[in-house]
């Protein structure tokens, strides 16, 4: 049996700036909505970048989230973190710029949210069209199991 440890605080911050990819979930109108998402994570503020469309819609009626960020090795060794809070959509420029630059720091592709195929096009021509969001944090957890690298 395998042996299931809550993390430090200090061991959650460390793995959220090593691992820049997740599940985000979300809910509008009794209606659950998971997906996957590369987020960035810088000085402990969390921001997550996506385009108009169904996410953007969730978010901004019913803004509390829920995002978890897991590496598996294998059933007996690996580490989760939970962290729910509200998303605030970034509309000043300035807090959009700094919050895009460390996003693309750690995904310089926006891949999901942009297929790389049009990404040159796309965001030249629909700017308007992109969202970033700072996540807000009520509460934050880890467990983890086994012996995990940290890298």
């Amino acid at each position: 049996m395998i042996e299931v440890k809550d993390m430090s605080s200090n061991d959650v911050e460390a793995f959220l700036g090593r691992v820049n990819y997740g599940h985000l979930g979300c809910s509008s109108s009794n209606h659950p909505y998971v997906l996957p998402i590369h987020f960035a994570y810088d000085r402990q503020t969390i921001y997550i970048y996506t385009t108009e469309g169904k996410k953007s819609e969730m978010i901004d009626s019913n803004p509390e989230i829920c995002l978890q960020v897991e590496k598996v090795v294998d059933n007996e060794n690996w580490v989760s973190v939970i962290v729910v809070g509200d998303a605030k959509r970034l509309v000043s420029a300035d807090d959009r710029e700094a919050a895009y630059a460390s996003i693309v720091a750690t995904n310089p592709s926006l891949t999901p949210a942009i297929s790389y195929r049009w990404l040159d096009d796309w965001v030249r021509e629909n700017k308007d069209a992109e969202v970033v969001y700072r996540i807000y944090r009520k509460t934050t957890s880890g467990r983890r199991a086994g012996d995990v690298p940290n890298h």
